[in-house]
């Protein structure tokens, strides 16, 4: 099928069959994820022996995707997301490698690089909601996007549920302790990486470049671009997402000390990587179940309600953070919260943010999101570390609290992007 010569019906199939292939590559590529943030802040701290530097895990995975995430827009404006999906696998892969070997030599900078090279594959997944917007209709816009980022939950939370299992699977080959997951994510990253190549054709960035050359020959059509309203976007998706990266990064620390330190609570490593696992395993549930939802409600609502709506909901987890945070159930209501409002601010934030771009500047300005999104939240999960050292997980979300409101203050920046 010519990318030139789609119709309008044309053009809707390919794009269902887009979304259902990102839906696909993000199932696969959340179960990586998923064990990523389960496990790196705690092999973090075990192998340096300072719970302070846990948070570095997580900076390394949010810098990753952050150096990554510009050349492979830039990459995929040229050949086409197919091949920077792809590229952005291959990334994944080394990483896992690399951070099995660390924890088998106990060298905590390797630990680092290899956590490094999977945000870097991070930065493939994150590209893939703005992957599914390229040929949408600009009424479906929010929903579509909103599907693949949906499709994630079930990798998302199969990930960190998979941490029991992994153990035993690891113990049984002789892996390093709190590694076994790692072979499940190294499994579903090589299935995405040949489903991207087989069946993302045709690459639908490609097509929606040359659909829109067509259409400003043949009917002059000029999409409007507004800067402004574009740098708020940017700003609210980093902002909300570094609130809920500095929070989720320092609660398997949080949950492991509240084991240890509960009277009549088993603190065994099983137990500790159980707690955790179900605890993130509902943030992530959180982040991506309802966001269909958030979705629909962008397209009718408009996105800048939407984006609004997530900071209640961050504003809630926090709330529950500072006042529950030393009861489990508080921390998880807290977790899912905390997943809810991210996942209304970057749904609406990413369409928000196309929407506001004229087509020759969205990939560059997606790009720019994904990197400053990453960068913003790498700082945030170092500086999480030291607060939770010194001020405790109720001092963090106070902390985190701050981001919250200078994005609801400074939301009439966006009000000309409203529908």
């Amino acid at each position: 099928m010519s990318d030139v010569a789609l119709t309008a019906t044309q053009q809707a199939t390919v794009q269902r069959r887009t979304v259902l292939v990102l839906s696909f590559g993000q199932v696969l590529g959340g179960i990586a994820f998923g064990a990523t943030v389960s496990l790196g802040a705690l092999l973090a701290a075990d192998i340096s022996g300072n719970d302070a530097l846990s948070g570095l895990a997580t900076a390394s995975v949010t810098l990753g995707a952050a150096a990554c995430a510009i050349p492979l827009a830039r990459l995929a404006a040229r050949v086409g997301r197919r091949r920077a999906l792809t590229l952005g696998n291959l990334f994944a892969l080394v990483g896992i490698a690399v951070v099995i070997l660390a924890a088998s030599v106990r060298v905590f900078p390797l630990l680092l690089a290899g956590i490094l090279m999977i945000g870097a594959g991070n930065a493939g997944n994150l590209q893939s909601r703005f992957a599914a917007t390229d040929l949408a209709a600009p009424q479906h816009r929010g929903r579509d996007l909103s599907i693949v980022v949906w499709s994630t939950t079930i990798g998302g939370v199969a990930g960190p549920l998979l941490l029991g299992p992994g153990e035993i699977v690891g113990q049984a080959v002789g892996m390093p302790p709190q590694t076994g997951s790692y072979l499940f994510s190294f499994v579903a990253q090589c299935a995405a990486l040949v489903l991207y190549l087989v069946a993302l054709r045709p690459d639908p960035l490609l097509a929606a470049q040359r659909l829109a050359k067509v259409a400003a020959a043949t009917t002059g059509a000029v999409v409007l671009d507004r800067p402004r309203v574009a740098r708020y976007a940017i700003f609210a998706v980093a902002g909300s997402h570094v609130v809920m990266a500095s929070v989720m990064a320092m609660t398997p620390v949080h949950l492991s000390h509240m084991a240890h330190g509960a009277q009549g609570m088993a603190a065994t490593p099983a137990d500790v990587s159980a707690l955790v696992g179900i605890t993130i395993a509902l943030h992530v549930g959180g982040m991506y179940a309802l966001s269909p939802v958030f979705g629909v409600l962008a397209d009718r609502w408009g996105r800048l309600r939407v984006v609004l709506l997530g900071q209640v909901l961050l504003a809630g987890a926090l709330a529950f953070a500072v006042f529950t945070g030393t009861e489990a159930w508080g921390v998880m209501v807290a977790l899912i919260l905390l997943g809810l409002g991210w996942s209304a601010a970057t749904v609406a934030g990413a369409a928000l943010l196309t929407e506001a771009s004229a087509p020759e500047l969205r990939t560059r300005r997606q790009g720019r999101s994904d990197s400053l999104m990453s960068l913003s939240a790498a700082a945030g999960s170092v500086l999480a570390g030291v607060v939770l050292a010194n001020f405790q997980y109720a001092g963090l979300g106070v902390a985190a609290f701050i981001l919250v409101i200078a994005i609801v203050a400074l939301s009439p920046l966006a009000r000309s992007g409203t529908r």
